[in-house]
């Protein structure tokens, strides 16, 4: 491969951008009428002659290991990511099992978490994470470092990775083989001064382009409900800090959030702290007012260093694929009720997709068709996943809804069998059987819970 000039965001190297180019080595051919065109070579019916043309919009966990598995099979795929340093607002947690099965380095993360605090509305406190082994851990990580991390190994393999923003896409007759049209602005065109304004054909798109996604918009993928995320990164005391070093904190309470959690995650040199809600979204920075005051001692002498507040879906879209196009993380909806958790789904949708798209083509020699992608990619989605989204759906109804509930869920977490069974699930991504002895005796304790949480619970200020 041809070097790069390398930079680095937060002490990753990132490498600059491939260009489109009109050389017929990328499959692409220049039309001279329109400047900033660029159009696929001659197609034969179903069969490519040169192979399928990808676009990946959106450079996320999503796009990037879409983006990587296409291009280690040889395919011609174009990443498109309109903030290559973006940071989104994202506790930042990723499961065990991410580490290993997408091979990420040690290097890329910050904390190794192995004990959390539940904090419950009257601030009574449960310590958890006592049936973790030695070796088992939660990785938090800052988004622009892993984000950057995935897209630059994603180049490395031979993905052409576009600065900038996909503003509309011209759509083909459903059903028929024309190509897509993205058009996008290029910003690195925009820094020299020229014309920013470009246009690029494709066989398949997949919109990684989160939870705003102008793909979804674009194939009519349908509304869903979203909830606001709003974090801030504050710069806390060596001693403080030094508290947060293996240690994350939860903390519910109608005060925090209506309706999820608050949470303080520790990161490389500072912590995040945020919260989020669906239901009562314009009162966001109320409710972060009310975390910051929940932990203020723990955080005296901090100093915000960054603001973050983005849209977070709440469940998948009605429509994922349509004709040759199809949606991953974010975009598709693909974050869990109850946890947040988004990171880990979002990266293994990309890759799900892109295997199955692999598969259907023949590694990119054939045009997809919306059944097949279906059969394959949302099939084999909903099969793996459904259960864990479903049981995370019915605990955030169960424990959210109220002051009482969510006592009775801090004080369920001190439970060694429930926090077993929780961190078994979360670190390896499986929903874990119990014990059907276990399951009774926890039947009995939920109830005991919720009884005694009416004695002490505070009452609820915001009801919806």
């Amino acid at each position: 491969m041809p070097s790069m000039v390398g930079f680095s965001v937060a002490g990753v190297a990132v490498r600059p951008r491939a260009q489109l180019s009109a050389a017929s080595s990328s499959g692409f051919l220049a039309v001279a009428a329109r400047p900033g065109v660029v159009r696929r070579s001659a197609r034969t019916t179903g069969v490519m002659e040169m192979g399928i043309k990808v676009a990946v919009v959106g450079g996320g966990p999503a796009g990037a290991c879409a983006a990587e598995t296409l291009a280690a099979a040889g395919v011609d795929v174009t990443l498109f990511e309109r903030k290559m340093d973006n940071a989104k607002p994202c506790g930042g947690a990723i499961p065990l099992c991410m580490v290993g099965e997408f091979d990420l380095p040690e290097s890329i993360i910050d904390r190794k978490v192995r004990k959390m605090k539940m904090i419950s509305p009257s601030n009574r406190e449960v310590d958890i994470g006592q049936t973790l082994k030695p070796n088992e851990y939660i990785g938090m990580v800052r988004r622009e470092v892993l984000d950057a991390y995935l897209r630059d190994r994603a180049v490395e393999l031979g993905a052409k990775a576009v600065n900038g923003l996909v503003t509309s896409i011209d759509l083909p007759p459903k059903g028929s083989d024309q190509p897509y049209t993205i058009n996008y602005s290029d910003y690195e065109a925009s820094t020299s001064g020229d014309n920013n304004a470009r246009s690029a054909q494709f066989d398949v798109i997949i919109g990684a382009d989160g939870a705003n996604s102008r793909v979804a918009k674009a194939m009519d993928a349908g509304d869903y409900q979203y909830a606001i995320a709003f974090q801030e990164r504050m710069r806390i005391p060596e001693d403080k800090m030094k508290f947060y070093e293996e240690l994350a904190e939860m903390y519910v309470g109608d005060d925090v959030s209506p309706d999820f959690y608050a949470w303080v995650f520790p990161k490389y040199d500072h912590v995040a702290v945020g919260t989020g809600t669906v239901v009562d979204r314009p009162s966001i920075k109320k409710y972060q007012a009310a975390i910051r005051e929940r932990a203020a001692a723990k955080l005296a002498g901090g100093k915000i260093i960054r603001v973050e507040a983005h849209p977070i879906p709440e469940h998948p879209r009605p429509r994922r694929v349509v004709d040759r196009m199809m949606l991953v993380g974010d975009a598709a909806g693909y974050v869990t009720k109850c946890s947040g958790e988004g990171i880990y789904f979002a990266a293994k949708s990309g890759r799900m997709a892109a295997e199955s798209l692999l598969q259907i083509t023949d590694n990119g020699e054939k045009l997809p068709t919306e059944k097949a992608i279906k059969n394959s990619y949302i099939k084999d989605w909903d099969r793996k996943y459904w259960a864990t989204y479903k049981v995370l759906d019915v605990l955030q109804s169960v424990f959210y809804t109220n002051n009482v509930a969510r006592e009775a869920f801090v004080e369920l977490c001190g439970d060694e069998y429930v926090q077993k069974v929780t961190f078994d699930s979360y670190l390896y991504k499986t929903v874990t059987k119990g014990s059907p002895v276990d399951d009774i005796k926890l039947l009995f304790a939920t109830a005991g819970s919720f009884l005694r949480a009416n004695a002490f619970a505070p009452a609820d200020v915001n009801k919806f």
